[in-house]
């Protein structure tokens, strides 16, 4: 079904020294790539104001950068407010984007094997999910 690669990568045919460009490891590239989706969610849910989700995702964004994560200034409560363009309150919108973030996390943390991530990152998405289904609710009453 796959046809296997039949020329060299574009670094062999460059004929450069191994020691010209900068090298990371597979297990380097998820930690950072983990770190972003994780930072990313931090984001989110400091937004939607989850004080203590968002100091369990600091901690694992910490560990895996080496350094506290930049968060931004804590609002007092989120306003939730109606969006017309996409038709949804914003609220709902930051539920959804948040459930996809703790979804790419938990796809890169199973595929690095960070079982702390990954538990973490099913546990918020269950939680987003679930509020996405009471605003559902609230919303067809």
């Amino acid at each position: 079904m796959y046809e296997p690669i039949r020329t060299k990568s574009v670094v062999h045919r460059m004929g450069a020294a191994p020691a010209d460009y900068p090298h990371r490891s597979r297990s380097e590239a998820l930690d950072i790539q983990l770190a972003g989706h994780l930072a990313a969610l931090l984001a989110v849910t400091d937004e939607l104001g989850l004080d203590e989700a968002a100091a369990r995702i600091a901690a694992q964004v910490a560990r895996l950068r080496g350094a506290q994560p930049t968060r931004a200034p804590q609002s007092p409560s989120p306003s939730p407010s109606y969006d017309p363009a996409e038709g949804t309150d914003t609220t709902t919108a930051l539920h959804q984007r948040a459930h996809d973030l703790a979804a790419r996390a938990l796809l890169v943390a199973a595929s690095r094997a960070d079982t702390t991530v990954a538990i973490l990152a099913a546990e918020r998405m269950d939680a987003h999910a679930a509020a996405l289904t009471s605003q559902d609710l609230a919303g067809a009453l």
